[in-house]
């Protein structure tokens, strides 16, 4: 019994539940040590479970798959189960072990648990990258318009209309909003590359603003300025970042 692996199934949709269940029946070795519906409740049972193998659907209630990826500390092993192909190059190259395309075959689903079985036997390292996937598998043209950040043991979803500016925080980013200010361990590059340019700007190597939310510019020095924000909060440009602005707003 020591030697079984623990498995975890992630998705909101029952039959996709029951049929891998049915299907890990060919593999004695793994023990199903739950069922969830949702990302809310796949955090809280990959914490208080932590299974070796996880499979994960991506379209889900409240949050999908990938966003409850970021929110981990820790990886299992992920094979991704959903009806979507548009994000299987991506989820390959953060190093999911596989990405079954529903609907799938016994020999596919067996070909796919076999691979990942191998990278736990060999006690291969986590999954590393998985936590960046939600935005480095978001399709062209497309933009984040939600963030979700945890905070002690609570989940919470910020809508990017409610984001007045950013700030970097070492390896992570503080994110200030009209109801509070959000640590987000994920760097301040990611966000320069998948926030809206229509509607946020890097002005500084430590601050990305919200444009509409820039009240006044002081002046500071001949090539720069302090951005003043309808917080009140004062964030001084650089050369590049003042040159981006002037660019935006026209001066």
């Amino acid at each position: 019994m020591n030697n079984q692996l623990k498995a975890l199934i992630i998705d909101d949709e029952e039959p996709a539940r029951l049929l891998i269940r049915s299907y890990l029946e060919l593999f004695p070795d793994i023990q199903i040590v739950g069922e969830c519906i949702n990302g809310f409740e796949g955090l809280k049972s990959i914490q208080s479970e932590k299974p070796d193998l996880v499979f994960l659907d991506i379209q889900m209630p409240k949050i999908s798959g990938f966003e409850m990826l970021e929110l981990l500390d820790e990886f299992p092993q992920v094979i991704f189960s959903t009806a979507f192909d548009e994000y299987a190059i991506k989820a390959f190259e953060f190093n999911a072990v596989d990405y079954l395309l529903k609907p799938y075959s016994k020999e596919r689903f067996s070909q796919s648990v076999n691979k990942a079985i191998d990278r736990i036997r060999q006690k291969a390292g986590p999954a590393v990258g998985l936590s960046k996937i939600a935005g480095g598998t978001m399709p062209d043209g497309m933009f984040l318009d939600r963030i979700v950040v945890k905070t002690g043991q609570k989940i919470k979803v910020i809508a990017i209309d409610r984001v007045e500016y950013l700030e970097s925080e070492d390896d992570y980013v503080m994110i200030y909003t009209d109801d509070g200010r959000y640590l987000k361990q994920m760097t301040m590059g990611y966000f320069e590359e998948h926030l809206d340019p229509a509607e946020f700007i890097r002005v500084h190597r430590s601050h990305i603003v919200r444009i509409s939310m820039i009240v006044q510019l002081e002046p500071y020095d001949k090539e720069t300025k302090v951005l003043v924000m309808k917080s009140g909060k004062k964030i001084h440009t650089s050369k590049t970042g003042m040159k981006r602005l002037r660019e935006v707003l026209g001066f």
